[in-house]
């Protein structure tokens, strides 16, 4: 079963990540190239900090700031060339979050034994969905290169305190549907919006506005292709390898 798991989640994650990449290079990189033109001319730059692929709102797969680093310290520092390079690497990056994604999911799966399958995958997608995007977008939108931020630890810590919010909340509610739960699950994710996400400095920034609102859109829209897609095709595939399974006798050889 584990094995079977395991391999429906990597199937999945690949034809996800991959869709998502193709929407990613048409839709979200053109705005994140623009955007990088205005770096540096509001009086705000991400100084020595490195900017890596992120899963925007942190954690979906939705692109960030490409593998782009900006220093002062080492300008020299090594970065994909624009084209093909960081188109590969943005991939790549893209596919593999995906395939930790659809594992983190198969192990709530087995640990709060409520099987992945194609009836249900949907509902997978959504919860997915809202625990790794759409929660932590609340209080923590996209960010595009050139505009202020907060403390990346900081930002990192509440981002992941809010998705286990989220995701406990869910989680609870699958499985049992009684008051206190629902009491439960309500303060679990309106807990982390209350204490308050890590404030962006008061900083001027180049970047227009309507082109940050429009790159937090895709990235979301882009995001809940993802996941849909993720939480399917892991069902899909699931039924897919149970059936096969059920199909070898016993003692034969898989």
């Amino acid at each position: 079963m584990i094995r079977n798991l395991f391999a429906a989640a990597l199937l999945a994650a690949l034809c996800a990540g991959l869709v998502t990449a193709a929407i990613q290079h048409f839709r979200v990189t053109p705005i994140i190239l623009h955007a990088e033109t205005f770096e540096g001319e509001g009086g705000h730059s991400h100084g020595a900090e490195a900017v890596v692929d992120h899963v925007d709102a942190p954690g979906t797969p939705a692109h960030s700031h490409d593998v782009v680093a900006a220093t002062v310290a080492a300008p020299e520092e090594w970065a994909p060339q624009d084209g093909f390079e960081r188109t590969a690497y943005t991939t790549l990056a893209t596919v593999l979050a995906a395939a930790g994604f659809a594992l983190v999911i198969g192990a709530v799966s087995m640990f709060a034994n409520i099987p992945i399958t194609f009836a249900n995958g949907f509902l997978w997608g959504i919860a997915g969905f809202l625990t790794f995007s759409l929660a932590p977008a609340y209080g923590l939108a996209p960010e595009l290169p050139g505009m202020p931020a907060a403390d990346l630890v900081a930002r990192q810590l509440w981002w992941t305190g809010t998705s286990l919010a989220t995701g406990g909340a869910i989680l609870l509610l699958a499985k049992t549907r009684a008051n206190w739960a629902f009491a439960v699950a309500v303060a679990l994710v309106v807990a982390p919006h209350i204490i308050g996400a890590p404030a962006s400095p008061d900083e001027p920034s180049a970047v227009p506005a309507h082109l940050a609102t429009e790159f937090a859109a895709i990235t979301l829209g882009t995001s809940l292709v993802f996941w849909l897609l993720l939480g399917s095709l892991f069902g899909k595939f699931s039924d897919v390898f149970a059936t096969r399974k059920a199909a070898i006798p016993a003692g034969a050889i898989a």
